[in-house]
């Protein structure tokens, strides 16, 4: 579930890259201009500004749109086959970005922190969000609920298995500290 969220972040950067350039923004410098604002104070806007970019770039041009979808399928197999090389590349990226913008790196950590320290205070709330966030992304996609229910599936199954390969339940944190 999470490669496949970010296969689709990373089409969504490749469709939002123009947009961004439009704006001023460049990316690695300081400022990421104003609609790097506006997002921030209305997500879900953005969220559906880009839907509607990406969906006109496939009417428009249908077979860079297949390309892009091919070469993230492509990306979802090569990161099954072998996750541990996608980790390794996702840190490498975190860490390049954290070394040209050290203040939108330690933000974004903060902001990790906080999400945390609120998950632990109240995990009923944070479970809550989340049930409301599937329940959401289930109606507007549920073939994609369907693959994450069985994905969901087979992880308890290998977590009955072998519970030595799973965090305890009901922690909230990671099995292992992400840097």
């Amino acid at each position: 579930m999470k490669l496949q969220l970010k296969l689709m972040m990373l089409v969504s950067a490749m469709v939002a890259m123009p947009l961004l350039a439009a704006d001023g923004a460049k990316p690695g410098e300081g400022s990421y201009g104003p609609r790097h604002e506006a997002c921030k104070a209305d997500p879900a806007k953005c969220q559906q500004e880009r839907k509607a970019q990406r969906e006109k770039m496939c009417a428009e041009n249908p077979d860079r749109c297949k390309e892009m979808k091919a070469k993230a399928e492509e990306r979802h197999a090569q990161c099954k086959a072998d996750p541990a090389k996608c980790q390794q590349e996702r840190k490498a990226q975190r860490d390049k970005m954290c070394e040209q913008n050290p203040e939108r790196c330690k933000e974004m950590k903060g902001q990790v922190e906080e999400r945390r320290a609120q998950c632990q205070a109240d995990p009923a709330k944070c479970r809550q969000e989340r049930q409301a966030q599937r329940e959401k992304m289930c109606a507007e996609n549920p073939e994609r609920c369907k693959e994450m229910k069985a994905r969901a599936e087979e992880r308890q199954a290998q977590c009955k298995a072998d519970p030595s390969k799973c965090r305890p339940q009901g922690t909230g944190a990671p099995a292992q500290p992400r840097s």
